[in-house]
């Protein structure tokens, strides 16, 4: 027992000094610090509103929201202007009190008299529309203009000093950045959900049409039906996008949804409202994403950008001087990933516009110029009110091209070719397709897209367009109703 204690008091004495030694090491060698100490500050305070423990369950303590966090302003900001839209074919209840169905879904007032904007497929069937803002007043609206390609509408009501959105800038958005979304699930008035951006430039291939453009916002904030053409917004208040789909198979709301960009619904609201149809302005290229085979057999040190599988004849692309197998990386200032940034960002041009296009041919980058044009080949700018060529052809809902001689060698015909087809149209409604080859009109031979339009300025009425689709046997009709 005694040899036990010994040891002990051993051991003890050893650990002290141990300890001293240690403490006078580290004086030794080590600077002395400062330290100070900062009180927290009223303002600071003020964010807490209990002093209680954080563990007490009587009195947890509480934060009063914080940027970026704090959507209280944004969604004061925003309510006001989000408007439900219900779309008819005739008065909303019958006289035994039956509804008419219809659709319905949210819109964004855009600016103090009027002008609202919407997803076009909350409206496309309906011949009445009817507005409700916030503060429950009504409105018959008149329909501006339309464009299934982006899936946007415009409408403007009789009203006057309404609150309306800011659009802000959606190519400078990041992923991770909180947003708001507004507009009325299952006819639920002014409701805001908040989620974050989960990705940009995303193609979900929901909008038919070989002209269509998705480039969407995704985000997590909630969206369900009726949120269609509400607002996506920035913690400042911004318009940054138009809630447009979600991806389910519920038919609810499941993880995510899809907004347009803001900054290409404003150029296409702002053709709307200025020609009643928008001025889509092209490259005249067949394009194709890049992948890592394709990126090894390029030369290119990273796999992203856009390859150009074919550069149309007399087109924009082919007068700059660009080729086949070019990989597009930028337009103007903005880096082009995908196929859907690339349609987004020359979207926002119209025929004329010139784009500085920035791109890789055999390893090495260059640059140059492009002088858009519209799918007729042409600079012009169309105004659905004209009788010009491209106001024809742009009305009915479809781009027309001659045949080339070897075409014609091979099929033994004269004609013109369509080359793409407006989803909505006139002509989509008819069920042609594109690559049809028109050889007649009102049964008169026709040699070349010229012909075909010196006729349709002159008719009026019923419209029929025959030909022939190459593979396919037999002769086809489409008819149409045109008014002068």
């Amino acid at each position: 027992m005694n040899t036990s204690m010994k040891n002990l008091g051993l051991l003890i004495l050893i650990s002290l000094i141990s300890s001293v030694v240690s403490v006078a090491l580290y004086r030794y060698f080590e600077e002395p610090r400062e330290v100070l100490y900062r009180p927290i500050s009223p303002a600071l305070q003020a964010n807490y509103s209990s002093t209680d423990e954080t563990l007490s369950a009587s009195k947890p303590r509480q934060f009063i929201s914080s940027s970026p966090t704090n959507f209280i302003s944004a969604a004061a900001i925003v309510t006001p202007a989000v408007v439900n839209i219900r779309a008819t074919q005739a008065n909303e209840y019958d006289f035994f009190g039956g509804s008419y169905g219809g659709s319905s879904g949210s819109g964004v007032i855009i600016s103090p008299d009027g002008y609202i904007v919407t997803n076009n497929h909350v409206i496309e069937d309906g011949k009445i529309i009817k507005v409700t803002l916030n503060d429950k007043r009504k409105y018959e609206a008149e329909v501006i203009g339309t464009d299934p390609n982006t899936d946007l509408a415009l409408l403007k009501v009789k009203a006057s000093n309404l609150p309306s959105l800011v659009f802000g800038d959606s190519d400078s958005i990041q992923v991770g950045e909180w947003v708001l979304a507004v507009g009325n699930p299952f006819d639920l008035e002014s409701t805001v959900t908040a989620g974050i951006i989960s990705a940009k430039g995303r193609n979900i291939n929901i909008l038919e049409g070989s002209a269509s453009i998705e480039s969407f916002i995704q985000t997590d904030a909630a969206v369900n039906p009726g949120n269609s053409g509400g607002a996506l917004v920035n913690t400042n208040g911004e318009l940054i996008g138009i809630n447009t789909a979600i991806i389910t198979k519920s038919g609810k709301y499941e993880g995510y949804s899809f907004a347009i960009p803001a900054n290409l619904s404003k150029k296409i609201i702002r053709d709307l409202k200025d020609f009643g149809i928008v001025q889509r302005g092209f490259l005249g290229v067949q394009i194709d994403d890049v992948n890592d085979e394709m990126a090894k057999e390029l030369d290119l040190k990273l796999v992203e950008g856009v390859v150009l599988t074919q550069v149309n004849p007399r087109s924009g692309a082919e007068d700059a001087g660009l080729r086949r197998k070019d990989v597009l990386i930028q337009i103007n200032n903005i880096k082009i990933k995908t196929v859907p940034e690339l349609q987004e960002q020359v979207a926002l041009y119209r025929p004329g516009n010139k784009v500085k296009v920035h791109y890789i041919r055999n390893g090495k980058k260059y640059k140059t110029d492009v002088i858009l044009k519209n799918g007729n080949n042409s600079t012009s700018i169309v105004d659905v009110k004209d009788n010009s060529e491209e106001a024809i052809l742009s009305n009915l809902g479809f781009a027309l091209r001659d045949l080339r001689s070897g075409e014609k060698r091979r099929l033994k015909v004269e004609g013109a070719y369509v080359k793409s087809i407006t989803r909505g149209s006139k002509i989509e409604r008819t069920n042609m397709d594109p690559g049809f080859i028109i050889t007649k009109v009102n049964n008169k031979e026709i040699g070349n897209v010229q012909e075909i339009i010196n006729l349709l300025k002159k008719v009026e009425g019923k419209v029929m367009l025959e030909g022939i689709y190459e593979g396919y046997e037999g002769e086809y009709g489409y008819t149409f109703t045109k008014e002068k």
